[in-house]
């Protein structure tokens, strides 16, 4: 995903909370806009620990970013299972 699209979900006025998915499957939530930073070659996110400082970093290269969802349930996951009919 291009860099810049990344960086409007961030910089969006009103904050909106977001998933990231990850070309190997990996999934982040970016809850508040302070946790993350992008550029163009790189996107770094604070890992989430019990303290409000991360103590942990992760890394990504913005071409793995495959998608991007809003967190607050509007939509359903590509990963929720539906209940089967009976």
């Amino acid at each position: 995903m291009r860099a810049e699209i990344i960086s409007n979900h961030w910089r969006k006025q009103t904050f909106k909370p977001f998933r990231m998915f990850l070309s190997e499957g990996a999934t982040y939530d970016i809850r508040h806009p302070e946790i993350m930073i992008a550029s163009r070659n790189e996107i770094v996110i604070g890992l989430p620990t019990s303290v409000e400082v991360p103590e942990r970093l992760a890394f990504c290269d913005p071409v793995h970013v495959v998608r991007i969802e809003p967190l607050n349930g509007s939509q359903r996951s590509s990963r929720s299972k539906r209940k089967p009919r009976t």
